[in-house]
Order: C-alpha cells, then structure tokens, then sequence
C-alpha cells in the first residue's frame, strides 16, 4: 500500500532532505489534503512537536477530521496520544518515547499499550549507520532496528522504519535493510527513506510491506493513482 505523508512545520506542509534541510514548502495545506482524499492511510507528521519547538495541533485536528490519518510528532505521553486518537487518527506513532538510555523504555511502552490499546501505536524505528536514533535522529542507542522491533512488538500494533540515510534523497531504499526488519517482525511494517517509484512500492507490497512516500510525490516524480483506485494501492 502506498501512504503519502504530510510533515508539518509552522503551518506549512514541507519535505526535509535527511530530515534537516528543507527542501520544499507549500502554505497550502489543504490542496494536499484534497490530493490525498480516498487513500486507506495518509501518515501525518508534527514535526515541531517533535523537535519540541512548538505545535501544529489545530491543523492535526483538522486534517485527521478529513483523512483517515496515522498521527505522530512529539507523542511524549499518554494524554498526547489520547488526544490525537479523540481528534480522529486512527493510530498514532511513537518514536523517542520508547527509548531511554539503557534502550526501550518497556514501563513507559507497556503504560501506552494498556491506557490507548497496542492496536493503536505505530511504533517508529529510525535508524543511522544501523542503529537506531532518537530525539530528532541526534541520538545514537546501541539498539539494532531489529533489536528494537523484537522488543517493543509486545506493545504496538506495527512499525514505521525510516532509513534516516537516504530520506528525502529519492535515490532509493535500501532493500537489504528493509529485509533484515521485515524478518525481526511478523507486526504489519511500513517503511521510507527515498522511495521514488512505483516498481519500490510494488517491490515492498509484495513483501507485506507499505511504502510511505514524501519527496516523490510533491516533486511529481511519483504520480499519484486514480481516486478510483486509491484503495487498492
């Protein structure tokens, strides 16, 4: 399946290369949001919550009222969660959260689970040179993605993995990277970090796996399908 994804920052819809340079910036945000009516998930990204430089939260809420949305950026806690879950997203996706220095953080993992349902969490594995990063991928863990997966699998409903090193970059994912996840879980895994064309895509539903597009699609070098045909894809 293919879900676009929106990462919002001040009040715009924007796309970072590797998650720091910005690349491209629309004030628009509702043109997207019309683009992307009928998909089965579009995935929705605060991406000042998660850099704790502030929030988008009126535009979440509005968005999640139009699209049925994955939600994350700075879920920190239980009452951030339930919040995004009462404003209408589906699930939500916790990252940073679910680490600490020795590395998962199971008390916290387990509290989330019991209060909003594992059913609900979308756990994200962010990974550099092989290991997983946190707190805006400013932070190395010890943790392997596959390490973190097995660990955390107890506690959410499916993974979000993002190969930090080729996001926004459109040059490709790198599948060897893919596989090594997609063997360390049987969980429902959706995956990005520069997927670019619509053979990756077919090549990772093939797999069992969802590819979750950005760059590709606001530079038009991915073409969107037919409303028609949104829920198949």
């Amino acid at each position: 399946m293919l879900i676009p994804s929106i990462d919002l920052r001040g009040g715009q819809v924007v796309q970072l290369v590797q998650g720091v340079r910005l690349a491209l910036a629309f004030d628009d945000v509702f043109a997207w949001v019309a683009r992307f009516k009928g998909f089965r998930r579009v995935q929705l990204i605060d991406l000042d919550g998660a850099h704790a430089t502030g929030t988008n939260d009126s535009l979440v809420r509005q968005i999640c009222a139009s699209l049925t949305c994955r939600a994350g950026g700075g879920v920190r806690d239980v009452t951030r969660a339930r919040a995004w879950l009462d404003a209408g997203a589906a699930e939500v996706i916790v990252g940073s959260a679910l680490f600490g220095p020795a590395g998962v953080d199971h008390r916290f993992a387990e509290e989330l689970a019991a209060a909003v349902g594992r059913e609900h969490i979308i756990a994200a594995i962010d990974s550099a040179r092989g290991r997983v990063v946190v707190r805006g991928w400013s932070e190395q863990t010890s943790l392997t993605p596959e390490e973190a997966a097995q660990e955390l699998e107890p506690y959410c409903g499916g993974f979000f993995y993002t190969h930090t090193e080729t996001e926004g970059m459109m040059e490709g994912i790198p599948m060897v990277a893919v596989h090594r996840v997609r063997a360390a879980t049987s969980l429902p895994l959706s995956v990005a970090g520069g997927i670019t064309t619509d053979r990756e895509v077919d090549e990772l539903h093939a797999l069992g796996i969802d590819a979750v597009v950005g760059m590709a699609i606001y530079t038009g070098r991915m073409v969107l399908p037919a409303p028609e045909h949104r829920q198949e894809t």
